[in-house]
């Protein structure tokens, strides 16, 4: 009985200490804090969700890292945490509706992503960064200038855009048939093959398609919509990343950086 009762011990001990080692080995919910108190879905990385190609915001260059304007501002961010960044390239929809901040997959989206009302329900925007408009683009020679001369043509559209939400408020009005594609690429094909004979999104976009393809394109008419930019965090979550966007944003702002990538990546900033 002696020898089973500490057997029994021996193997109770080597139990409690086996848990005691899995604990400490545990990441913890709370997961990484940097110095700067901003969690981290990651550990040294700012994880940024974006979908791809949105040129000239996001897109692959010729070696297939991702740049743009929006990379580049985010860069600032993740180094004044001192951490790098890592994007990941995952569908509109899951960022717009806030569910890829919901389930961990990403500290903060960057997107070119319009701040609306609908989508300020399900996360937190930061401080406007950019003034968009929307735009429509033709193929050379096409006689549309406006929507109404769309009457009973094929628009194209990208989705989950305001582009497409924009272009919605006039499908009955002036009878367009609206064909939705489910990322910008495929939406400047259609015009190019003619699948449809417009398309819509955002003006830099189709000033980034034109400035590859001078020749065969135009942007026939703008619609000033009075959007604007915003990457976002997690709805009432991780504040302290947000003010801390924030806070980059205001000092690249104030000491020329952000006029420096803007004319890098969109043109010369108009004047205030």
């Amino acid at each position: 009985m002696r020898f089973q009762s500490a057997v029994r011990n021996a193997g109770l001990i080597a139990t409690i200490a086996a848990l005691a080692v899995s604990a400490g080995c545990a990441k913890s919910d709370d997961s990484e804090v940097q110095a700067s108190g901003v969690k981290l879905v990651q550990a040294g990385k700012l994880t940024v969700c974006t979908h791809l190609p949105y040129p000239p915001f996001q897109s692959k260059d010729a070696s297939g890292k991702v740049t743009g304007f929006d990379v580049e501002v985010m860069d600032l961010i993740a180094k004044e945490l001192g951490v790098e960044q890592t994007i990941v390239d995952t569908p509109f929809e899951g960022i717009k509706s806030g569910q890829d901040l919901n389930t961990g997959k990403c500290d903060a989206a960057a997107a070119g992503m319009t701040i609306t009302e609908e989508r300020q329900k399900v996360m937190n925007f930061s401080d406007p960064y950019f003034d968009a408009t929307q735009a429509m683009l033709v193929k050379t020679g096409k006689p549309y200038k406006s929507l109404d001369d769309l009457k009973g043509k094929k628009l194209g559209v990208q989705a989950a855009t305001t582009g497409r939400d924009y272009a919605r408020k006039f499908e009955k009005e002036k009878s367009l048939q609206l064909v939705e594609f489910e990322d910008l690429a495929a939406l400047q094909q259609a015009v190019s093959n003619g699948q449809v004979e417009a398309a819509i999104n955002d003006l830099p976009v189709w000033t980034e398609y034109l400035k590859k393809n001078p020749n065969g394109f135009e942007v026939a008419a703008e619609f000033d919509t009075g959007e604007q930019y915003g990457f976002s965090v997690k709805k009432d979550s991780n504040a302290e990343l947000l003010k801390k966007i924030n806070e980059v944003l205001a000092k690249a702002k104030q000491d020329g950086t952000y006029d420096t990538l803007y004319e890098k990546w969109i043109g010369k900033r108009p004047s205030a």
